[in-house]
C-alpha cells in the first residue's frame, strides 16, 4: 500500500516502523495493532489513522488533508 500511495502522490514521506522491533516506538505512537496507518501533516498534526489496511480512497483523502 505505500508503495502505490508514493506512486500515486508524488513527493509522499512513506515512514515505515517495525514494531515487534521497537515496541516503545509503537507505544508512543499509540499503535495497539499492525498494520496501522497514519498521515500526518508537514507540521506533525495527525489528519487520520486506520488500524489496519484502509481503501485507496480513504488513504488519497487522508493524504489530501495533509497537504
Amino acid at each position: 500500500m505505500t508503495g502505490e500511495a508514493s506512486a500515486l502522490v508524488p513527493g509522499l514521506r512513506v515512514t515505515e516502523r517495525d514494531v515487534a522491533a521497537h515496541p516503545d516506538t509503537a507505544e508512543d505512537l499509540g499503535i495497539r495493532s499492525t498494520p496501522t496507518i497514519i498521515v500526518r501533516r508537514d507540521d506533525g498534526t495527525e489528519v487520520f489513522r486506520s488500524p489496519g489496511v484502509p481503501s485507496r480512497d480513504q488513504l488519497l483523502l487522508a493524504v489530501a488533508k495533509a497537504l
